[in-house]
């Protein structure tokens, strides 16, 4: 039975442009002690999807339908007093940008040992004594001088790690990681990931893992959940995605991705997603698919599954399907 499992999840915001249609019916399960990584552009839902999941959603934005369930419970029925004791004690966030996720005017030590003083009740000596356990269980080299350091003053690997130790303060059982490494170099993001790997082996943490990047997921995520204009997809085992893709959007992306072998200029998918307040009627992907068929102008495809753990959402899976050769 999985931890957390989200269906048919379906959000919108309500804007001067019209509705937009961010998140349409999705779902997924995340197993315990597995990562799942959700791939796709900015724009595509991803960061919303975390959102919902949090309960921390923009004031203009609306749960149109779906259900989130952990332990029993569907997290979008919960009040915001029931949801509390669940938000950052067993579900915390990473967010993706570490100097906006942390108070300027205040000390490490503080915004670490407030979680730990308001969700689990410790005394201040008990939590000034789990922060320098938590900064030094993420790397941080001198935990006492960080402890007593302003944020301005950390590099942004160094913030990363602090906002990493601050979601862990109440020891969660569910890390969302939202862009963790976008702001990062490349040496420093492969050390985010390093420590995001130890981290859940030695806590036996679930990781829903966000990105637009599936370089970074290459060597991360148990599970992908490729995204695009609102929807999942394709849904796969890490070794299927990258093995076996089948939706077009699936290999494009793959295929934009530099390896060593890499020579010349990089592919870039054509166009631009489409329109949320009007979404397509058909395949989203399909106005940027060269090889796109007429049907994939005109109905959305179902889910064809592939094998027991990996499915896509593509036209081109139906049995009758001419093999892409008939274009729109």
């Amino acid at each position: 039975m999985a931890l957390l499992e989200v269906k048919d999840l379906a959000v919108s915001f309500a804007t001067a442009a019209g509705k937009v249609q961010a998140v349409r019916g999705i779902g997924f399960p995340l197993e315990k002690g597995r990562t799942l990584a959700i791939v796709g552009e900015s724009g595509s839902g991803k960061s919303v999807t975390g959102r919902a999941i949090m309960g921390i959603l923009a004031e203009n934005a609306r749960v149109e339908a779906g259900c989130i369930t952990f332990d029993g419970q569907d997290l979008l029925k919960l009040s915001e007093k029931q949801l509390c004791p669940i938000r950052g004690n067993r579900i915390a966030m990473v967010f993706q940008d570490p100097l906006s996720s942390l108070d300027p005017v205040m000390r490490i030590g503080p915004q670490i040992t407030e979680v730990s003083r308001l969700k689990l009740g410790l005394s201040r000596r008990q939590a000034r004594e789990k922060a320098m356990g938590l900064l030094a269980e993420v790397g941080i080299p001198d935990p006492r001088r960080c402890f007593q350091q302003f944020p301005h003053e950390l590099s942004g690997g160094m913030r990363q790690r602090i906002v990493i130790a601050i979601a862990l303060a109440a020891d969660p059982e569910i890390l969302i990681c939202d862009e963790p490494t976008t702001a990062l170099d490349v040496t420093i993001q492969a050390q985010i990931l390093e420590l995001l790997a130890r981290l859940k082996q030695q806590r036996g943490l679930s990781m829903l893992f966000i990105t637009h990047d599936f370089g970074v997921v290459a060597n991360v995520a148990d599970e992908i959940g490729v995204m695009y204009a609102g929807k999942i997809v394709e849904y796969g085992t890490s070794r299927e995605i990258f093995r076996d893709p089948r939706h077009p959007y699936t290999r494009a992306l793959l295929a934009a991705m530099p390896d060593l072998s890499t020579r010349g200029p990089l592919y870039a998918i054509p166009g631009a997603p489409p329109d949320m307040t009007d979404p397509p009627a058909g395949d989203a992907f399909a106005l940027r698919d060269p090889d796109a068929m007429v049907i994939d102008y005109l109905r959305q495809p179902p889910a064809f599954a592939v094998s027991d753990t990996h499915w896509a959402a593509t036209w081109r899976l139906h049995p009758d399907a001419p093999g892409g050769e008939e274009h729109g």
